[in-house]
């Protein structure tokens, strides 16, 4: 006979499940949170076309897009409704707003929270998308 054998105890544990489950809880709440929160520093407004949403219509949408080295950071999440987030797809903001002066202008005046640099871009791209078109 082994030591090993002689001086096992078996103590009771909590199951894996709940562990794993609460946290899956607590990532959910946190990202209801941050869709509060953006949700509330854009003005309860598409920030591409200036439509009023509501809570479970807003889409959350990264300014410079996850697929291109964008992050989960606060000022690069606003508020878009559904269309304008799959319009948008992953395209950079200079090259949408270039694209969409219209979404530049609005981006400008409801996005509140985000990194400065993408507002100087928006405000960029719609004054050069304005002296092209003159």
């Amino acid at each position: 006979m082994s030591h090993r054998s002689v001086h096992r105890i078996f103590a009771s544990r909590a199951r894996r499940g709940l562990a794993r489950n609460h946290r899956r809880v607590l990532a959910q709440q946190h990202k209801r949170n941050v869709k509060r929160t953006t949700f509330r520093d854009c003005a309860r407004r598409c920030v591409y076309c200036g439509t009023a949403l509501g809570l479970d219509l807003a889409t959350l949408d990264h300014v410079y897009p996850l697929s291109r080295g964008g992050t989960h950071d606060p000022g690069n999440l606003v508020a878009a409704c559904q269309h304008c987030n799959q319009l948008k797809g992953s395209m950079l903001p200079n090259e949408f707003f270039a694209r969409y002066p219209w979404a530049g202008a609005n981006f400008m005046r409801y996005a509140r929270a985000v990194h400065r640099n993408f507002k100087r871009g928006a405000r960029r791209a719609v004054s050069l998308a304005c002296a092209q078109a003159a």
